[in-house]
């Protein structure tokens, strides 16, 4: 499964961890400004705005996992089973598959403004990219440093949330999870109160006590409830380092340990990666599971103007940094 988070301080960023049981060749990938679009049911799309994010490469098509554009717009989609649901092509509509969403947004889009003007045209259309590529079940997180939005497509169409908290995972529905958050408004990072019985001494033992009943867990429902509560408490100074190192503490608190999460057949669930965007500098950080130093791409430091894919295959290696 997955988790996204936006996080604000002086900059902007946005990330994810990307848990599966296996791994493509996924490389953090740049498309320029002028690197052709294709559609399979809309118009190529030969000059848009620059992105740069992770995707697998397939027949010369980046297929994106997560991304960011030039202008500080990002999206991610993580998976949905059992929930979502695509249409056949309508008439009227943008008949967009759902592997050409991330592009078709962002390529587009300056803002999360002009990404609801999107939303209102776009029918997810089930068209796989190929026999061996089919459709993957998603749902959406689009951000902005003004907030958050998630996108699903379920039977009775689609719907579009406002995403206050500015965390996404998988199942259930967005609207469950947020409902969810009601049974867990009594914690807190404060020290904590006696409310059980008034007048009978009852003294804490331990630091953290404010936030007994916090999910542990590794499903969906409580790593969104988990990834909430460490988001919204989170404090961090504004500097690149500070930002960039707290935004990954948030992802480390719901990642996946191999040997956790058993998929069956000899296979676990582990987080391949976690991601972490500056939306307004374009750089985007990265770790793995093998390798816990951040590695950078910065999509400025590429020719924006070109018009060919831009790749840079994974870092796993781990590396340590003796003092003596």
């Amino acid at each position: 499964m997955c988790t996204a988070a936006a996080y604000l301080t002086k900059d902007f960023y946005f990330g994810r961890n990307f848990d599966l049981e296996y791994s493509y060749d996924e490389r953090v990938t740049v498309t320029p400004r002028n690197f052709p679009l294709p559609f399979r049911k809309a118009d190529t799309v030969t000059k848009h705005y620059a992105l740069i994010g992770m995707a697998y490469i397939s027949d010369g098509y980046p297929l994106y996992y997560d991304a960011m554009n030039e202008k500080g717009l990002c999206m991610a989609g993580l998976n949905f089973p059992g929930n979502a649901c695509y249409y056949p092509p309508a008439e009227g509509k943008d008949n967009i598959t759902p592997f050409e969403f991330i592009p078709w947004i962002l390529s587009q889009c300056e803002d999360l403004s002009q990404a609801r003007t999107l939303l209102e045209r776009i029918n997810l259309t089930a068209i796989d990219f190929s026999s061996s590529l089919p459709l993957s079940p998603l749902h959406w997180i689009i951000s902005d440093r003004t907030g958050s939005l998630t996108v699903e497509t379920l039977g009775d169409g689609m719907r579009v949330y406002e995403n206050k908290v500015g965390i996404l995972t998988n199942n259930p529905t967005f609207d469950m999870q947020m409902f969810n958050l009601t049974n867990y408004m009594s914690l807190s990072a404060e020290a904590v109160q006696n409310n059980f019985a008034p007048g009978f001494e009852l003294l804490p033992y331990s630091r953290g006590m404010g936030a007994m009943g916090l999910p542990g867990d590794l499903s969906s429902a409580s790593r969104f409830v988990k990834a909430a509560f460490t988001k919204l408490n989170s404090r961090s100074g504004d500097s690149e380092e500070q930002s960039v190192g707290q935004f990954f503490h948030i992802l480390t608190s719901v990642e996946q340990q191999d040997g956790c999460v058993h998929m069956g057949g000899g296979k676990y669930e582990i987080t391949i990666y976690s991601c972490c965007c500056n939306a307004d500098k374009g750089i985007y950080y990265y770790t793995t599971y093998e390798n816990r130093g951040i590695s950078a791409v910065d999509m400025n430091r590429e020719d924006l103007d070109g018009s060919a894919l831009v790749s840079y295959s994974l870092d796993k290696k781990q590396k340590f940094d003796f003092q003596n």
